[in-house]
C-alpha cells in the first residue's frame, strides 16, 4: 500500500527535461549549454514548480548570510531562516491530501505512530550556492567524466559535481553518495542514541575524523591516490571504550578497495579488517545500521543493479539546523518511537528517486534500497532498506544544513528508523556537546590515519 502511494506520482523525467529510461546515454552539448543558464550550474532546475509551492532557485548566498552572526566553524548551526513558523503541520488527520509527497518510508511511520508522528512543514529556500570552482569543474566532468571497471571506478576532475546529468543509476549513485561538493575534513565528538520500542535509550559516543584532500580547494584534479580517510574512536558504551577503526577509501573500488584496519582494546593489537564496509554493523550503533547505511549509502556499490526510478517533488528534511539546537536537550528531543516532531523542518523540494535491487549471486541485509538525491546539492536525504521478502524494514533521513565556513552542506544528524522493532538510532547528536562539527581546519593530515594511527591512539 505504501509503495503504491509514493511511487503514484514520480515524473519519469531528467534533469534536462527528456526521456528517462535509465540505459547509457552520451551527455549532449545542448545539455551543457544549458549549465548555469536554466540549469544551475551543477544540473537543477532553476525554476520553481508550477504551483509556486518550490521557488526558483535564487543561489543568492555564498558562506554566511550577512544577518548571521557567524562566529567561526565547530559553533552550532545558526539558523539563517530564525523566527519561521510552518506553513502548515501533516499529521494522521489530515495525511491524505499530502500522501501523494510523501515518501514510502514517511508514510510507514505515520502508519507505524499515528498519535505522535507528524511533519511541520515550513516555505521552500533555495537561497545557497557552491563556490564558482565547483561550477568550473563540474562543466569539465558534464563533458569528460566516465565510469569504468564495471562502475566500479570512476574518473572525473576532482572539486566538482561527477555527472550533473546522471544517465545511468550508477552514475547518479557514484555523484550523490561519493563525488558531490562536501566540507574536505570534519572533526567531531558525537553522541548516538539508540531508543528501544519503550523508549529507553542506549548511549553510544563516538570522536571522529574524516578527510577527503581531493575536495580542498586547489587540489582539482585527477582521481588518483586515496580519496578519503576516516577515523571514529569509540568512548561509549565503555564496554567498547577505546576501540578504533580506520581506513582509506579510493576512487576505484574494484582495483583499491577500501582499506580499515580496528584496534581492539581487550588485545591491544591492530588487525585489518577485510571488507570493511556492505552489511557490517556500524561501531557503536548497536547493530542499528549497516557500515554502508551511513549518510543513507556509502562505498561500493557492486551488490546491486542500480536504476533511476525518476524525479519527484516530495517533503524533505531540509536547512535543517534547529534540531542542532545546543539549547534543546537529548531529553526533549528523543520521544518514544522518534525524535519530537516539534524540531523537524521539512521543505517541498525535487528529488531523484535511486533504487537498488541485489544482484544474483550477492548478498546483503537488504534485498532492496531506495534513495532521494536532492536535485540542488546532490546529496541523499533520505533512504529506504527492504528486507530479502521485500518488505520495508528501515527508513532513514539525514538532516543537512549549508555550512558556511564550507561555503557547503554539511551532514547533521541521521535518523534511522527501524520499523519492525519499532526502535530508532539517532546519530551524529551534537546537542548536548560543547562544540559541534569542526570543518575544513587543516590540522587533520593522512598521517592521523591507517593502522599506525590506530596503534598510537590505542596504547
Amino acid at each position: 500500500m505504501f509503495y503504491k502511494y509514493a511511487l503514484k506520482s514520480l515524473l519519469y523525467i531528467s534533469v534536462a527535461g527528456g526521456l528517462l529510461a535509465g540505459t547509457a546515454q552520451a551527455t549532449t552539448d545542448a545539455e551543457i549549454q544549458r549549465l548555469g543558464k536554466d540549469l544551475t550550474c551543477v544540473g537543477a532546475e532553476k525554476a520553481g514548480n508550477a504551483a509556486g509551492t518550490i521557488p526558483e532557485w535564487s543561489g543568492k548566498w555564498l558562506g554566511a548570510p550577512e544577518h548571521v552572526d557567524f562566529k567561526g566553524t565547530g559553533y552550532h548551526p545558526i539558523d539563517p531562516y530564525a523566527g519561521e513558523k510552518p506553513l502548515y503541520v501533516i499529521t494522521a488527520d489530515n495525511l491524505a491530501e499530502h500522501k501523494d509527497k510523501l515518501s514510502e518510508g514517511q508514510l510507514a511511520l505515520f502508519a507505524k505512530y499515528p498519535d505522535t508522528f507528524k511533519m511541520p512543514i515550513y516555505p521552500s529556500h533555495r537561497d545557497f550556492r557552491f563556490p564558482d570552482s565547483v561550477c568550473d569543474v563540474t562543466l569539465k566532468n558534464a563533458k569528460s567524466a566516465k565510469l569504468v571497471d564495471d562502475g566500479e571506478g570512476i574518473e572525473a576532475t576532482t572539486g566538482g559535481i561527477a555527472f550533473p546529468f546522471p544517465k545511468t543509476g550508477l552514475e547518479l549513485l557514484w555523484t550523490s553518495s561519493f563525488f558531490t561538493y562536501r566540507p574536505w575534513s570534519e572533526e567531531l565528538v558525537s553522541d548516538n542514541m539508540y531508543v528501544l520500542a519503550d523508549g529507553s535509550r542506549t548511549h553510544g559516543q563516538l570522536k571522529s575524523a574524516n578527510l577527503a584532500l581531493f575536495l580542498k580547494p586547489g587540489n582539482e584534479g585527477p582521481t588518483t591516490g586515496p580519496s578519503a580517510y576516516f577515523l571514529n574512536v569509540t568512548n561509549l558504551p565503555q564496554r567498547d571504550r577505546g576501540e578504533v577503526n580506520t581506513g582509506l577509501e579510493y576512487f576505484n573500488h574494484k582495483k583499491e578497495p577500501r582499506q580499515s584496519w580496528r584496534y581492539d582494546p581487550g588485545t591491544r593489537r591492530v588487525r585489518q579488517a577485510p571488507e570493511y564496509g556492505y552489511d557490517m554493523q556500524f561501531p557503536g550503533s548497536g547493530g542499528s545500521i549497516t557500515v554502508d547505511e551511513v549518510r543513507i549509502f556509502n562505498g561500493s556499490g557492486v551488490r546491486y543493479d542500480w536504476d533511476i526510478v525518476g524525479k519527484k517533488e516530495i517533503y524533505v528534511p531540509y536547512n535543517a539546523y534547529g534540531i542542532h539546537n545546543q539549547d534543546i536537550s537529548y531529553d526533549e528531543l528523543l520521544t518514544k518511537g522518534h525524535v519530537n516532531p516539534d524540531h523537524m523542518r521539512y521543505e517541498l523540494h525535487r528529488v531523484w528517486v535511486l533504487e537498488g535491487n541485489i544482484k544474483k549471486g550477492y548478498r546483503h541485509l537488504y534485498g532492496k534500497r531506495r534513495m532521494y538525491v536532492d536535485e540542488d546539492s546532490l546529496l541523499m536525504l533520505m533512504g529506504e532498506n527492504f528486507d530479502a521478502r521485500g518488505q520495508l524494514w528501515r527508513t532513514s533521513m539525514i538532516n543537512y544544513f549549508y555550512a558556511y565556513e564550507a561555503k557547503t552542506w554539511q551532514a547533521g544528524v541521521g535518523l534511522y528508523h527501524d520499523l519492525l522493532a519499532g526502535s530508532y538510532l539517532a546519530f551524529n547528536l551534537v546537542n548536548e556537546q560543547k562544540s559541534a562539527y569542526t570543518l575544513n581546519t587543516g590540522k587533520i593530515k593522512a598521517g592521523n590515519f591507517g593502522p599506525e594511527a590506530a596503534r598510537r591512539l590505542g596504547l
